[in-house]
């Protein structure tokens, strides 16, 4: 896969008519700039702010870079790389600090993509839902990065080089599980007790390929008939799997991912937190 196609935006990531003439180049200094524009819908008590109900509903299910920075024009005229105060500031997920970073960064002329798995810095002995963005370093080798934790999390690591066994992507997980390495049961969002398994890990496996192919997904989204919630997995669900997660090389992703049992179809279901579950139509890619 050509490295200049993580360098053009999709459309979830394209960041409309910003200005990017004053960003900041550095990765560091635009994760910073992330992590002061973005606060997770459910760190409010972190900053002692009680998160309104409508942003806590519906921030989160805006899809594209270009609805993110709409809202965050709506609640502040401060420049983009002023850090804000949480009322003024967009109330995301993961992804949403994760697909904001790769928008800037890709803005700015760094190749970057966003992966889809599982972190192990939360909670202990469990396997988080989480997003992370990857991105081209100065020396070519290609890092994780974590904008969420960027600052006001205690890690044991630079958040700008994630280790690879802190940040597990989808397919690593998937194939630890069938190894029998790793619980599936310990896979999900520990929060919620029915949203873990090896179903979970499927879904992850599918949005990560969707993901490294310009489908920047949200977490939730899902499609028959494998990658919805609860989903039974056939043979042939379990056998596609296994197939993007020995894959190594760059250049199998779009062959996978033209696959009719991998592909991400035209009309999805969002399976939303608190808005129920939607039909949702994709753009034309």
């Amino acid at each position: 896969m050509n490295e200049d196609f993580f360098l053009r935006q999709t459309p979830y990531s394209d960041p409309g008519d910003l200005d990017t003439g004053g960003l900041p180049r550095e990765p560091h200094t635009l994760a910073a700039m992330v992590r002061g524009l973005v606060v997770h819908r459910g760190e409010g008590g972190r900053f002692g702010y009680a998160v309104p109900e409508e942003r806590l509903h519906h921030d989160a299910e805006s899809r594209y870079v270009t609805e993110i920075l709409r809202l965050l024009r709506e609640r502040g005229d401060t420049p983009l790389t002023e850090r804000r105060a949480p009322g003024g500031r967009f109330v995301g997920t993961c992804r949403d600090f994760s697909l904001l970073l790769c928008s800037l960064l890709r803005a700015t002329g760094t190749p970057a993509r966003l992966r889809c798995g599982f972190a192990g810095y939360f909670v202990d002995g469990w396997y988080e839902d989480h997003w992370v963005t990857e991105y081209r370093a100065r020396d070519g080798g290609w890092r994780l990065a974590d904008a969420q934790v960027h600052s006001g999390y205690d890690v044991p690591f630079d958040p700008m080089d994630v280790p690879r066994d802190a940040f597990l992507v989808a397919g690593d997980v998937w194939r630890a599980c069938r190894l029998g390495r790793v619980d599936p049961g310990t896979c999900g969002l520990s929060s919620a007790g029915e949203l873990r398994g090896l179903w979970f890990v499927h879904g992850n496996v599918l949005r990560d390929l969707a993901a490294l192919n310009g489908v920047e997904l949200l977490p939730w989204d899902g499609w028959e008939p494998w990658v919805r919630k609860g989903a039974s997995l056939t043979e042939d669900a379990v056998a596609a799997a296994d197939a993007v997660a020995a894959v190594r090389s760059p250049d199998d992703w779009p062959r996978l991912f033209a696959d009719p049992r991998l592909t991400v179809p035209a009309e999805i279901t969002s399976y939303t937190s608190y808005l129920g579950d939607r039909r949702v139509t994709l753009p034309v890619r």
